[in-house]
């Protein structure tokens, strides 16, 4: 089941085109991220999800219905920076957020435990670190036990260990069952953390599905001969199928990462009556795959 449905969503903010008739779906049980550089369109998508923002045009559906009160009640959120008493305890703080939404009380030490805050749960807020109050923010959204949570920058601002910890918790939580979406400038936490990805370059969709197909590691092999046009035939019959790219008497063949083998090309080469003029192999990191849908 589709958790979240966008059909041909728009949005403008006057003359600035924030998104431009997007459309994917959100499966159920996934670590879904929402990758883009910034002013890319993230936050304005996760704000309609939420009915924090209205669209120009286009909608969505959760849970394969209309948006409710109801379904929204089943989401937990993380959408800004987390604004807590500072002079009051992680508890305390839980109390009032349950408080406003009406449920959830009884979860607060269940919530602390997953977040790991259980020991410090009468400790002032001030005297938290920034990745621990990150992680109290969690436990907030995670009050009346969500089927689904929604993340907007979840790392930003924290140091390598904060992050470190947010990642794991995400990935802790996914394992608990629940459908994560979660909005990132970041590629590498991206590659880390989600199953899969949906990419925006300036309010367009660009790019969405696995995140193993979508942001793949490839060794690009470039061969040449005196026959261009020969040779490219004969390696369309390589074993593998590799995906090839003719580019100024080049040609390109791209293999998952790890699975170039120079030897075993230039023998194929030259079994089939082929010399090679070049051949030379390239590594596509994911930081490539990620600026080339984006710029």
């Amino acid at each position: 089941m589709d958790i979240v449905h966008i059909d041909n969503l728009s949005k403008n903010y006057g003359k600035v085109h924030a998104l431009k008739q997007v459309s994917f779906s959100i499966p159920a049980g996934t670590v879904f991220g929402i990758l883009g550089p910034n002013g890319s369109g993230k936050t304005t998508l996760l704000g309609i999800v939420m009915d924090v923002l209205k669209p120009n045009s286009g909608g969505i559906r959760l849970f394969g219905e209309k948006p409710s009160e109801l379904h929204r009640k089943q989401i937990g959120t993380l959408l800004e920076t987390p604004n807590f008493y500072h002079y009051l305890s992680g508890e305390e703080n839980l109390r009032i957020s349950a408080a406003i939404k009406g449920r959830g009380e009884m979860d607060i030490d269940k919530v602390l435990q997953t977040v790991d805050l259980l020991k410090r749960k009468k400790s002032p807020f001030s005297t938290y670190s920034l990745g621990m109050k990150q992680r109290l923010a969690i436990a907030a959204a995670l009050l009346g036990d969500p089927e689904v949570l929604v993340f907007d920058e979840p790392t930003n601002g924290l140091d390598p260990v904060g992050i470190a910890e947010i990642r794991e918790l995400i990935k802790k939580l996914s394992l608990q069952g629940k459908t994560i979406i979660m909005a990132s400038h970041l590629l590498d936490e991206v590659e880390k953390v989600c199953t899969h990805v949906a990419i925006l370059k300036q309010g367009v969709l660009v790019a969405c599905g696995d995140v193993n197909e979508i942001l793949v590691n490839e060794d690009i092999v470039e061969i040449a001969s005196s026959d261009i046009g020969a040779l490219k035939n004969i390696f369309s019959n390589y074993p593998g199928s590799p995906a090839i790219n003719l580019s100024d008497n080049i040609i390109k063949l791209s293999f998952p990462a790890g699975k170039a083998n120079l030897q075993d090309i230039n023998r194929f080469s030259f079994d089939n009556g082929m010399v090679l003029t070049y051949l030379n192999l390239k590594k596509k990191s994911l930081e490539s795959k990620f600026f080339e849908l984006t710029n």
